[in-house]
């Protein structure tokens, strides 16, 4: 009698061969059950697929039909692979879950920091609004200042324009010998208004007589500028006419003489003085009073 236990020989197996072929006889067996166990496992879903930007689950199920798994086996896989995210959010967020009280902590009491930032803010605008209106009311200071300023240079220049055409009359009456005639009496040493100044008598008594009448219109043509009405021209007025006059009867004598000297050159220049001082109808009446 032996003691060995076997198992009979058509029913055992190696535990690392490849199941045998069951015949096509036997009703629990078929061919298809036999293909799916000498398949190849299916390689782990890439986690990358379901990463990208256009996933679409229709499509990408539809792009797993050579898988070789069964339905039932992806389901789980995907059963799988959602826990495992569950998971991976769980400790995401026990990981961090001290942040997140902070966090908390952070926010409570929010309305009173931002009712004082938004009284901050208000002072703040007052402020800049008080500063704005400053700085406009220095603008507008500065504009005034501006303004004063023109008028002060302005009348500067009014000023020195006036004391130039002052001084312009002077200079002419003292060189018409007007000064001396309106304070009623000659300077004994004086002489003649001719003899008043020597560089007038050098250059010759007709150069001095136009020298004379470009004064005279300067002065005119400033009083024009500034306007005659000004208070100060209308108390020079009388000087001026009186230049004027003076002026007129040494042309006068200037042009009898050259007249009797028959100098044509001294008498065009004459004239073109008349004509300068707008007196024409004056020369006209000296030349045909002869003398």
């Amino acid at each position: 009698m032996t003691s060995a236990f076997h198992l009979p020989s058509s029913t055992s197996q190696s535990a690392t061969s490849t199941p045998a072929r069951i015949s096509t006889s036997n009703p629990s067996y078929s061919d298809d059950d036999d293909d799916e166990d000498t398949l190849p496992y299916p390689i782990e879903l890439p986690r990358s697929d379901f990463l990208q930007p256009d996933f679409d689950p229709q499509t990408y199920l539809s792009s797993l039909r050579n898988r070789h798994q069964t339905l039932e086996d992806l389901r789980s896989d995907l059963r799988q692979r959602s826990q495992l995210l569950n998971q991976e959010l769980l400790d995401l967020v026990n990981g961090n879950y001290e942040e997140f009280l902070s966090l908390g902590a952070d926010l409570k009491g929010g309305k009173k920091r931002v009712e004082g930032v938004r009284v901050g803010l208000l002072g703040f605008a007052r402020e800049v609004e008080t500063i704005k209106k400053g700085v406009q009311d220095r603008v507008l200071e500065m504009e005034g200042l501006l303004r004063e300023k023109k008028e002060v240079r302005r009348d500067v220049g009014l000023g020195r324009s006036l004391l130039e055409v002052e001084e312009r009359i002077g200079e002419l009456e003292e060189g018409l010998g007007i000064s001396s005639l309106t304070d009623g009496f000659l300077d004994e040493d004086a002489g003649a208004p001719e003899d008043l100044d020597d560089e007038d008598e050098a250059v010759g008594p007709v150069k001095r007589l136009r020298r004379h009448a470009e004064q005279y219109l300067l002065i005119t043509h400033t009083a024009e500028q500034i306007g005659f009405g000004h208070p100060f021209l209308q108390a020079q007025r009388s000087r001026i006419e009186q230049v004027r006059k003076t002026l007129l009867l040494d042309l006068a004598s200037a042009v009898r003489q050259a007249k009797r000297e028959r100098a044509s050159e001294d008498m065009l220049t004459l004239l073109d003085i008349y004509a300068r001082l707008g007196a024409e109808g004056e020369s006209l009446r000296v030349l045909r009073s002869g003398g």
